[in-house]
């Protein structure tokens, strides 16, 4: 199985678990969770994102965000390349409200901390009651939106509030000088076709990035595709600084 089927695979299995695992991504349960100090399962997934994005960057965008499978799948209505540019600084300013109002309830949340990775989760399933499903749906609409009117994984460019805790944990590893996943180029093979940039699901314009010996974009989520495109062998990961 190659890389892509893998790829594809695992984030249709994501997209599928999604109603049982939404609450463990809510930016809503952590801060109900934060106003009485407690510990829940999106703070814990967050905080992992962060970490792990240390090494590896946008790698769970990739390859196993259930929104970026649905978003994916959104594509095939609007195959067109979203806009970017100051755009894709959106998803900041809500990254920076939001987690603002995460720390504030937890300076004034009260009572003893603990860890609640279940957190008003009924039996460990995020989706347990005909309300609940009212939220899911109402996420999906939210993710498809924009998927429709901007384009490919607009989303994921736009609004996402989780690939700031990948991106700036990104930058974090590379401040340290850790190593890192990365896609890198030899530039002297590439021919300008163009054909890595086209099949980006992120619309990375990778022609332009590879002159530089490596994809640096924020945007881009290691999906591989742009490996994956190239006939000549100009692009490949590498773990490393």
């Amino acid at each position: 199985m190659t890389l892509q089927r893998i790829r594809k695979f695992t984030l249709i299995i994501s997209m599928l678990l999604f109603p049982i695992t939404i609450w463990y991504f809510s930016p809503y349960l952590i801060i109900m969770a934060a106003m009485q100090h407690v510990i829940n399962g999106s703070f814990i997934i967050f905080t992992l994102m962060f970490v792990l994005g240390i090494f590896f960057g946008r790698l769970w965008c990739g390859f196993f965000c259930p929104t970026g499978g649905m978003s994916e799948c959104f594509a095939e209505f609007s195959p067109k390349s979203p806009k970017q540019g100051w755009r894709n600084y959106i998803k900041y300013g809500i990254w920076i409200v939001w987690l603002s109002g995460v720390i504030v309830c937890h300076v004034l949340g009260k009572g003893s901390y603990t860890v609640q990775p279940f957190f008003m989760t009924e039996h460990g399933i995020s989706v347990a009651n005909i309300y609940c499903y009212i939220i899911y749906y109402g996420i999906i609409v939210l993710f498809l939106v924009p998927a429709i009117i901007h384009g490919k994984r607009a989303n994921c460019h736009y609004i996402c509030w989780m690939a700031p805790f990948m991106i700036f944990g990104y930058k974090l590893g590379k401040l340290l000088h850790v190593p890192q996943l990365k896609v890198k180029a030899d530039k002297a093979k590439c021919s300008g076709c163009g054909m890595c940039a086209k099949a980006c699901p992120m619309s990375v314009d990778v022609t332009t990035e590879l002159q530089g010996g490596e994809i640096k974009t924020a945007e881009c989520i290691l999906c591989g595709e742009c490996v994956k495109t190239c006939k000549n062998g100009v692009l490949c990961y590498k773990f490393g600084q």
